[in-house]
């Protein structure tokens, strides 16, 4: 159809019909033509802009569906990890009608590892989702449709309700207003119905002196059952699921065994006492004892590679790097952040990597790049009271070092009985590569730099 032939096809229509029917024809007529010029429109068919907009033509409702298809843009559930091919969608922070921004926040998707938030990539409106809470959902598949563009007018969305509430309020008033009335009558009838009580009272006597020549032949009365005995069934989420299985896996496949030994605080605590309100002050960091584990750890790891190393199948991996994984527990499990190339670190440099993990990890912002591979794994439960246990080895990892509380003991010091603050510590490690010459070897030279930390500075 050419131009020669839309011009009078559209002034007709323009005639004939009302204004809204003839440009939505006009319209039709333009999309069906493949040789309408812009040019040609200009010259033939001119409606002002104001009469375009009262006649609904910039409405989404006016426009072809092949146009309106490219407002929409339906997001996938994005890629999380190599090892990650699915999530469950835990819950949905828009909904549908939500009017969202560019890098908002629409959804949460729990994985094995972490939670990984779901943002919008454009702003818009959320259209239509196709997933719902508690659902699998796979990577790249659609999770929801975005109507992109500005957001709404407040006055044209919100005039409605307010009208709505307004005719309701005057209907909630007079139902108020009419419950008392309709109370009075019913009282009336009541007390009208009743019989009047005249010889209640004798019969009510009669009864409580024939009680008690009734209770001593009545039985004794059983015993009342206290406390309640209900049972509440949760589905374990995703990280606990993964939990129970790395942990299951480790005890089946790592020839697991734990040799102990006991670390003299005083040392340790004497340094943190004097320092820590000046590293508080210049570092804005608090100086604890996990810094020291780790720099030992680090030292100690370097001079026995066999304990950084991992199995691979049929080989042994040795690291020159030492990337130490921190256990760090959370109210959906624990998780181990990773502090990468410990051994270039300082005492500071350890307790500001924790402190920042640690919020991290508690406020359910880790990554999983924050928890990706590791050499060797701390774990302490001294912070929740515990006095001995053998931690679990973190696979493929070879060794586990587990801290535990500070408590006053008597020890012998230099043939006297003292009291000193002890604490016991536990290495858990894989018997398949680490000897227990070796084992015994890296735990007592963790207790030689903790007890006393001048050593680091003489590399001893």
């Amino acid at each position: 159809m050419s131009s020669s032939r839309i011009a009078p096809s559209l002034m007709s229509a323009s005639r004939t019909l009302p204004a809204r029917q003839a440009i939505r024809s006009g319209a039709r007529y333009l999309a069906a033509s493949r040789s309408f010029h812009v040019q040609a429109r200009a010259s033939t068919f001119i409606v002002g802009s104001e009469r375009l907009k009262q006649a609904g033509v910039f409405s989404k409702s006016f426009l072809p569906q092949q146009v309106r298809s490219y407002a929409d843009k339906v997001v996938k559930v994005p890629q999380m990890a190599e090892s990650i091919s699915e999530g469950t969608l835990k819950q949905w922070i828009k909904n549908v009608g939500d009017y969202v921004k560019q890098d908002e926040e629409v959804a949460t998707i729990e994985t094995d590892k972490v939670d990984v938030s779901v943002n919008s990539p454009a702003s818009g409106t959320i259209t239509e989702v196709f997933a719902a809470e508690e659902d699998n959902v796979a990577v790249g598949a659609d999770l929801f449709k975005l109507e992109l563009g500005d957001a709404p007018k407040e006055g044209a969305a919100s005039s409605e309700p307010k009208k709505e509430e307004a005719k309701d309020e005057p209907k909630k008033e007079e139902s108020k207003q009419e419950e008392p009335k309709n109370e009075e009558p019913k009282q009336e009838k009541a007390e009208e119905s009743k019989p009047a009580p005249k010889e209640e009272p004798k019969k009510v006597e009669q009864k409580q002196e024939s009680k008690p020549a009734a209770s001593q032949s009545a039985a004794p009365e059983e015993p009342k059952a206290y406390g309640s005995r209900s049972e509440n069934r949760v589905k374990m989420n995703r990280m606990r699921l993964r939990i129970a299985e790395r942990l299951k896996s480790s005890q089946d496949t790592a020839a697991s065994l734990t040799t102990f030994n006991e670390i003299d605080m005083t040392n340790l605590m004497e340094l943190r006492s004097t320092y820590k309100d000046a590293v508080l002050k210049k570092h804005n960091v608090k100086f604890g004892f996990m810094s020291a584990f780790v720099k030992a750890s680090a030292v100690a790891l370097k001079e026995l590679p066999t304990v950084n190393a991992s199995i691979d199948g049929n080989e042994i991996v040795y690291h020159d790097y030492v990337d130490m994984s921190v256990a760090v527990a959370t109210p959906k499990g624990l998780v181990t952040p990773v502090l990468r190339n410990v051994e270039d670190m300082d005492y500071i440099d350890i307790e500001k990597n924790i402190a920042a993990l640690g919020s991290k990890a508690r406020d359910n912002k880790i990554t999983i790049e924050d928890m990706a591979g590791g050499t060797f794994t701390i774990s302490n439960g001294g912070v929740f009271g515990s006095l001995m246990g053998t931690p679990i080895i973190n696979l493929p990892q070879t060794a586990i070092l587990g801290m535990h509380s500070i408590k006053e003991r008597p020890v012998a010091i230099n043939g006297k009985v003292e009291i000193r603050p002890m604490m016991y510590v536990a290495l858990t490690y894989d018997h398949r590569l680490i000897d227990g010459r070796e084992a015994v070897t890296f735990l007592i030279k963790i207790k030689e730099l903790v007890e006393d930390p001048r050593r680091l500075l003489l590399n001893l």
